[in-house]
């Protein structure tokens, strides 16, 4: 599998909401890699845990634990994606809280297409503590 990479400059011009797609999709994996090597449970109950870490309401409570810690430029990512007009919600979550998993999202996204990998890294696992 070929990671693509592409200059912070292009990336920035994507769509926040194409970013927090993204995001979306490497925290998931992220987040069940884990639980599937560090578990014997079934994945039934793999399948739970992992939606109690990758759901807005808890993604919430990461964005803004982890605000005051972002650069710039991920803070940047964070609130054009939180300020998007978005015309879904989550099925569990209030429209503040889904905004700021958004743009959660979409720094993890972000990071993922530039090749930022030890960034990513380093707030993924901040928001599997929390």
């Amino acid at each position: 599998m070929n990671n693509i990479v592409l200059d912070k400059k292009v990336a920035l011009t994507y769509n926040p909401i194409v970013l927090a797609y993204v995001g979306d999709a490497v925290q998931t994996l992220f987040v069940r890699s884990n639980l599937a090597v560090g578990s014997d449970c079934k994945t039934g109950e793999l399948h739970k845990r992992a939606n109690r870490i990758v759901c807005a309401t808890h993604q919430s409570k990461v964005a803004e634990s982890i605000l005051p810690d972002l650069t710039d430029e991920e803070r940047d990512v964070f609130f054009r994606a939180r300020n998007a007009h978005v015309n879904s919600v989550a099925k569990h979550a209030d429209i503040i809280d889904y905004k700021k998993a958004s743009g959660l999202e979409a720094v993890f996204g972000f990071l993922y297409l530039t090749g930022q990998y030890d960034r990513l890294q380093q707030l993924l696992e901040f928001g599997e503590k929390e």
